[in-house]
């Protein structure tokens, strides 16, 4: 009986790490020095306080960047286009346009926010695609710049969404936690952490030109040990999931380079992209290509290594007579179904959020062969079939990391032995 509780305490992998099993003291011993490592790295390769001027479409006529304020539409303004009134500050009414004008589309807005607040702008739309469908006492984000004579000028922004994004994310808050419970809130803390390591590290040293992989793998690893450890709490289940996910995440920045070496894809055909080209000459988009494709790796590759871990440490606990082999195999099972269905996800995503440019290529008329050859559908075959092999690999390799943590060497025997 002492020998089931004592095998049970470390089938679950609570309290303190035993220090008797040699396959527990290598793993934590091996994610301790790859913690110091990207530690090491984030000091290394931290972004330098360089200042980048504001690219050219973003500036307003100063040079300075755009700013933007809230606006809401008042009314339609009948009459001909264009008015002096355009974009610009009054109090009352808008100024007629000249004799020989043409009609469009015209709104009154009042400039809720900014220096001109409790004033009038006068927006007219263009008609054609791409123009915003305005309504009365739709709630607007303005542009405000400055022209040459020092005046104010007002152009339409967007919509303002705030106040339905924070309702989207306060319900999305409240089932996460609601349902999963004080995990589901550490999960979304761990969430906050990553935007965080992005935004404040990886985004800068990619601007400061440090080089893609190594920023990758330092931001992801530091984003793998705060979202594993804080969702799932610090134990041999979750130190099994994030050695194998930072295991494939080194599998996945090789693949990377590898994948976009060989297909010579290059990023260009996405409009963001070609801006970074023209505006931030010192960025290099193949190295954006390569920190894409590794830091959009992770979020599947934790999934799928959780779920290893937590089926190899439940397969132990449910049958204490199981050997190593024996809880790979049963745990590889389940596995081989996640990758079936993973691997499916991967693409059905892209193509749910490619519609637009599949619809388009699908009437462009060209052989089939040259449409997915080309670089848009190439660079996201080519992220797929990356974020594909380091998913599958993940597998055995976090399941053997497992097996070997749920059930020291010996143990299974010794029950054996015991009941003999």
């Amino acid at each position: 009986m002492t020998h089931h509780g004592h095998g049970h305490s470390h089938s679950h992998g609570h309290g303190p790490i035993p220090i008797g099993p040699v396959a527990a003291r290598v793993v934590i011993g091996l994610l301790t020095v790859i913690g110091i490592a990207s530690l090491i790295g984030l000091f290394v390769l931290w972004p330098d306080r360089v200042s980048v001027d504001v690219p050219t479409p973003f500036q307003s006529a100063d040079g300075s960047a755009v700013q933007s304020v809230n606006g809401t539409v008042l009314e339609q303004n009948p009459g001909l286009c264009p008015s002096p009134s355009a974009g610009r500050v009054f109090s009352d009414a808008p100024l007629a346009a000249p004799a020989g004008g043409y009609e469009c589309p015209s709104f009154v807005v009042s400039i809720d926010s900014g220096p001109n607040a409790g004033n009038r702008t006068l927006l007219e739309v263009s008609p054609g695609p791409g123009q915003p469908d305005l309504q009365p006492g739709d709630k607007i984000r303005l542009i405000r710049g400055i022209d040459t004579s020092g005046s104010a000028i007002y152009g339409f922004d967007d919509f303002q969404r705030t106040g339905s994004l924070l309702l989207v994310v306060a319900i999305f808050v409240i089932v996460i936690v609601v349902v999963a419970g004080l995990r589901g809130l550490r999960a979304l803390i761990g969430l906050t952490l990553a935007f965080g390591v992005i935004v404040v590290f990886i985004l800068p040293a990619l601007l400061d030109d440090k080089p893609p992989v190594p920023v990758a793998l330092v931001g992801g690893s530091l984003i793998l040990y705060a979202v594993l450890y804080l969702a799932h709490g610090v134990n041999l289940r979750t130190s099994a999931a994030l050695l194998g996910t930072l295991t494939s995440m080194v599998v996945a920045a090789i693949g990377s380079v590898m994948v976009i070496d060989g297909t010579g894809v290059t990023g260009l055909s996405e409009e963001q992209n070609t801006n970074i080209q023209t505006y931030l000459e010192h960025v290099s988009i193949i190295g954006l290509l390569l920190a894409g494709f590794i830091i959009g790796s992770l979020g599947v590759l934790n999934d799928v290594t959780i779920t290893q871990a937590s089926a190899t440490f439940e397969l132990a606990a449910a049958n204490p007579d199981a050997s190593r082999l024996d809880l790979f195999r049963g745990a590889m099972r389940v596995g081989r179904d996640h990758i079936a269905s993973t691997v499916y996800t991967l693409m059905l995503a892209y193509a749910g959020g490619a519609l637009p440019l599949l619809l388009l290529l699908s009437v462009a008329g060209r052989p089939l062969g040259d449409l997915l050859t080309g670089d848009a559908i190439a660079t996201e075959i080519a992220r797929s079939a990356v974020g594909g092999i380091a998913l599958t690999l993940s597998v055995p390799l976090t399941t053997g990391i497992a097996a070997m943590l749920a059930r020291p060497p010996g143990r299974a025997a010794g029950r054996h032995a015991a009941r003999h």
